[in-house]
């Protein structure tokens, strides 16, 4: 009905334009260079430099808690400065030089130090991009551009594994040169965010006045804006506090491939499982984002963790390579539900001159939270079982939900 929050005529006039597609640009650059490296790399790990299932979970738990760290430092500073696009630019050039070194690996600590520098990068330039893509739409329409910000970086991710499968099946490349070939997309980004992104100065120019924006979308957002840059309001940790439970069952990725190589995917088929995975992420990315702007950011956030949930279960329960496949695609509309909504709704609970800080302790808070995620996902793996692993991780997920769905802000 034309109740909705965004008007229909609106909805037909938004294109992403401006520092919106330059940074989905990027971003899309960024995970095809990336990607063509994460599917291979846990059985890179365990199948050729012998490293255990419990350090997979360490490197990759360890490189996301580096990046948190610096996700609310970087934050911090952009508010300070009241400059996003050197920290946005520095940290896109850093991980782009030094993330296809992985190429010149010969052991787990090796791979380690590599991932580490190449999380300094990405928690360099998080939070300002975050808050820097925030000031550059109205606020009416910032789940629509988060979640066309997130379908292209999951673009990327399908590009890269695609790319991957080319090199090692036609091309027959091994696996070591294969990782030279992610400079390739990983320079091309940088040039696209030096050359294309702009600074946003001003950053209450582009969201809507208080007298424009309506009682309904203050309702549906769960926006209680402040006017100032002093301490981050109650609404704010209340919101980031089940995000960061969530996260704790929320274990990286890279055990989602070790356990379909469990359920028979062959290894030359394990990026084109990827790639399978982030279609769906990118396909449901902004209508998600879209969604969370007419009808609320929490329910979907809500719904996403329940189906993270069924999934987590699925994979607990699983017996068949089909299986395998078919839990992928579903773990994909999870981010479509999720990650537009999670972001517009920190942007919604802060004024704009904290956005910055806001975003850096949001991803800060989540990345900290990913490393015991994944030591003790790794550790119940392989003391107990893999099913046992993932039946803890969905438990998780429903406590989470059941959390967020209870935090509300009072009506004002």
């Amino acid at each position: 009905m034309s109740g909705a929050l965004v008007s229909p005529p609106q909805e037909r006039a938004w294109r992403p334009r401006g520092n919106v597609l330059a940074l989905a640009v990027v971003s899309l650059l960024t995970d095809a260079s990336s990607e063509i490296i994460a599917p291979l790399l846990p059985m890179f790990l365990v199948g050729t430099l012998g490293t255990s299932v419990r350090m997979v979970g360490v490197i990759e738990g360890a490189a996301e808690a580096v990046a948190a760290l610096l996700k609310v430092a970087s934050g911090w500073w952009s508010d300070r400065v009241s400059r996003r696009k050197p920290l946005i630019v520095g940290g896109y050039a850093i991980a782009s030089l030094v993330r296809p070194l992985v190429a010149l690996a010969q052991t787990g600590t090796q791979v380690l130090t590599i991932r580490l520098l190449d999380r300094v990068g990405k928690g360099l330039r998080g939070a300002p991009r975050d808050a820097l893509l925030a000031a550059s739409v109205p606020a009416e329409q910032r789940g629509r551009a988060f979640g066309f910000h997130r379908a292209a970086d999951h673009a990327g991710a399908v590009l890269g594994p695609l790319i991957a499968l080319a090199c090692l099946q036609w091309l027959h490349m091994s696996v070591r040169h294969l990782f030279w070939v992610a400079a390739i997309p990983g320079a091309l980004a940088v040039v696209v965010a030096v050359v294309f992104v702009r600074e946003q100065r001003a950053d209450n120019a582009r969201a809507s006045p208080p007298s424009t924006v309506s009682p309904q979308h203050r309702a549906v957002t769960g926006a209680t804006r402040t006017t100032h840059s002093g301490p981050l309001p109650p609404s704010f940790w209340l919101t980031v506090a089940p995000i960061v439970l969530f996260t704790l069952g929320n274990s990286t990725d890279a055990f989602l491939l070790l356990r379909a190589s469990q359920l028979g995917v062959p290894t030359p088929f394990i990026p084109l499982l990827w790639v399978t995975l982030h279609l769906v992420k990118s396909a449901s990315g902004t209508p998600g984002g879209a969604l969370s702007d007419r009808i609320g950011r929490r329910p979907l956030i809500v719904a996403g963790w329940v189906l993270y949930a069924a999934v987590y279960a699925g994979f607990s329960l699983a017996e068949a390579q089909w299986q395998a496949w078919l839990l992928f695609a579903v773990y994909g509309a999870v981010f479509g539900l999720t990650e537009g909504a999670e972001k517009a709704l920190v942007a919604d609970l802060v004024s704009p001159p904290q956005r910055g800080t806001a975003f850096g302790w949001y991803h800060g808070l989540v990345g900290v939270a990913a490393l015991p995620a994944s030591v003790l996902f790794g550790y119940v793996w392989e003391a107990r079982s893999a099913p046992v692993a993932f039946a803890m991780g969905g438990a998780i997920a429903l406590t989470a939900s059941v959390w967020m769905a209870m935090t509300r802000e009072r009506p004002r």
